[in-house]
This record gives structure tokens, sequence and C-alpha cells, in this order.
């Protein structure tokens, strides 16, 4: 298993759309083939940042599955006009 950790910012003033947003979005990387859960959260000190932990069955189940495929073209059409900066990252259990 490995989670994707992903910390989106908002745009000033896309906060709520971002987060209304994802809740389509949210749909649709829970019914890619390798995707195991997923949850969005959203920072308390930092109410801008939304952090999306996604576990995947393998890496490749999110870097050539989901992001290869059609899907991610309408999940990233739903929640890009409303984030700039993205940090992203795979870990994995010890």
């Amino acid at each position: 298993m490995v989670l994707e950790i992903a910390v989106f910012t908002a745009h000033p003033g896309h906060e709520e759309q971002f987060a209304q947003a994802y809740g389509e979005a949210g749909k649709i990387i829970t019914a890619a083939p390798g995707c195991r859960s997923a949850r969005m959260t959203r920072g308390v000190e930092h109410p801008d940042q939304f952090t999306l932990l996604v576990e995947w069955e393998t890496l490749e189940a999110h870097m050539e599955g989901f992001r290869g495929s059609d899907q991610f073209g309408v999940w990233r059409s739903l929640l890009g006009p409303h984030f700039g900066a993205v940090d992203m990252r795979h870990v994995a259990d010890l």
C-alpha cells in the first residue's frame, strides 16, 4: 500500500469552491482502480490549505493508472480552477 499526500493551497476566495468541487472529484478518485480510500481534510490554522490522503494499492495504480486516465482530466478540471500550489508525495508504511 502507498499513501499519497497532496497539500493544495486554494486561490484566495476560492476555499469554499474548492471544497464543493471535491464533493464531485472525490467520487472520481475513489472509483479509480487501485484506490483503497481517499479523504480530504482542511487546515484549521490555514483554512486555505487542503490535504488529500489517498491509499493506493501500488504507486503505479496512481501514477500510471489514475493519472494516465481520462478520469484524471475530469478530476483536475473540477479542482484545478480553485488552487495554485500543490505539494504531492508518496509514503509507505515501515
